[in-house]
């Protein structure tokens, strides 16, 4: 029985995508999917040289997070989503997964911005656009977060639960509103963050990057909260 299924969606992390793997403590390695959205600088091998499963997930970062979802083994309780670009601490694990294992929590999320950052490991408009968007969430459903670190914890039956359906950057978001909407037991863990190994940051690694995201992150916002508050 594998207690986690590790989920990584991949866009180009040749450099870095095997120390990711390579990093995840054995307790916790049974089962690591690679979700990969068409790279094409040869992460898909490296990836299954270092023992992960790979599936194609086509384009859009909620796609491959969905699709890393359903390919677990059916046997988790729990997925574990983190970037493939060597800035989250994966041999740091235990503390993101261990709650959501212990039945004390549902959804458990790393937060960059209380935890240590390396010099340059994110970029001023990441933590303005965590606490805006913790503020919102806070406004809309009394729940307020610090970050929207893609290392996360959560409970199987409650993401099925939470029907998520956001494809592009938006899904953290769309996580985070609904399980708060949903009164789901939430925490967040201070965490350390690394500068990437390599390659650039497909959302704030240009301008270009950064408005897409914002805008699909702002539409999720406000799709999600045009719905019922929490509770209703």
């Amino acid at each position: 029985m594998h207690p986690v299924s590790i989920v990584i969606p991949t866009l180009n992390e040749a450099e870095a995508i095997g120390a990711v793997i390579r990093e995840i403590p054995p307790a916790y390695a049974a089962d690591i999917i690679v979700a990969d959205s068409g790279s094409t600088d040869g992460t898909q091998a490296v990836a299954r040289a270092a023992g992960a499963r790979v599936i194609e997930a086509g384009r859009g970062y909620g796609r491959a997070c969905a699709l890393g979802a359903a390919a677990a083994d059916p046997a988790s309780r729990a997925i574990v989503y983190l970037d493939g670009d060597g800035a989250d601490r994966g041999d740091l694990i235990e503390r993101i997964a261990g709650p959501v294992l212990a039945g004390s929590q549902d959804l458990v999320l790393a937060s960059r911005t209380l935890g240590s950052r390396e010099p340059g490991s994110m970029l001023w408009h990441q933590v303005l656009a965590g606490r805006l968007a913790g503020f919102g969430i806070g406004l809309r459903y009394g729940v307020r977060y610090t970050d929207m670190c893609a290392f996360r914890a959560i409970d199987r039956a409650a993401l099925k639960a939470l029907d998520l359906r956001e494809l592009t950057y938006g899904w953290n978001i769309e996580m985070q509103m609904r399980a708060a909407r949903a009164g789901l037991r939430i925490r967040e863990v201070p965490m350390p963050y690394r500068r990437r190994l390599g390659g650039s940051s497909k959302v704030a690694g240009s301008l270009g990057g950064t408005l897409r995201a914002a805008t699909r992150i702002g539409a999720t916002y406000l799709r999600v909260a045009a719905g019922p508050a929490r509770g209703a």
